[in-house]
């Protein structure tokens, strides 16, 4: 893997790392996903779930690399039935967020921190878009000549799962630091995370 990462095209690289930025700064579902969870659980939820999302496009790309998405994505079906699942899960956290008691504070014990974790992991593995995105994405920036495709891949999963943690980090701490300084509306707060969970599982569920 390290022989083919040293003989990877530098530039090719750096380009591929600046396209990542730009993409992870466009507005999408992970985003306001990271930033509705910095809103009703603190900045360490925001981390948490940005952590989450991270590790969910690790595991697209590993998905990649094995083919495994190729198959997915050739399926209609098993498109539709994550896409269905997802916004069924979105709307649930929806659900839950809307009914959630008022804690005046940021999410900070080991439980809460790892439901964040949990739900920015499953929200984005079962997001058919993030399939069908790292499967034309990433193989743009492969080269034969540099080595198995798949470890290039992975690689660059890896590359682009780290830019993916630092940008939402910053999104779900900066919402995270907003909620706590208005902690006395800790309910509205809710609601609004609320709202943009069921936003996002309309999205999901009619794209």
């Amino acid at each position: 893997m390290l022989d083919t990462l040293f003989a990877m095209d530098p530039v090719l690289l750096m380009t591929f790392v600046g396209a990542s930025v730009l993409l992870i700064l466009t507005p999408g579902a992970d985003m306001m996903f990271a930033i509705a969870s910095g809103m009703s659980g603190g900045a360490k939820a925001g981390i948490a779930a940005a952590a989450g999302i991270s590790l969910g496009t690790l595991f697209h790309a590993s998905l990649a690399a094995a083919g495994l998405a190729a198959i997915v994505a050739t399926s209609p079906v098993a498109l539709d039935i994550a896409r269905y699942v997802g916004a069924a899960y979105l709307a649930y956290l929806a659900y839950k967020t809307w009914h959630a008691p008022a804690t005046k504070g940021a999410l900070i014990d080991r439980q809460n921190l790892f439901t964040a974790f949990q739900r920015g992991f499953v929200t984005n593995v079962l997001n058919p878009k993030v399939i069908l995105f790292i499967l034309a994405f990433l193989p743009q920036f492969t080269d034969p000549a540099s080595g198995p495709i798949w470890h290039q891949i992975i690689i660059l999963g890896v590359l682009f799962s780290f830019e993916t943690m630092i940008f939402k980090t910053v999104y779900g701490v900066s919402a995270g630091a907003m909620a706590s300084r208005v902690k006395r509306h800790a309910k509205t707060m809710n609601k609004i995370s609320a709202i943009v969970f069921g936003g996002l599982a309309a999205r999901l569920a009619l794209s």
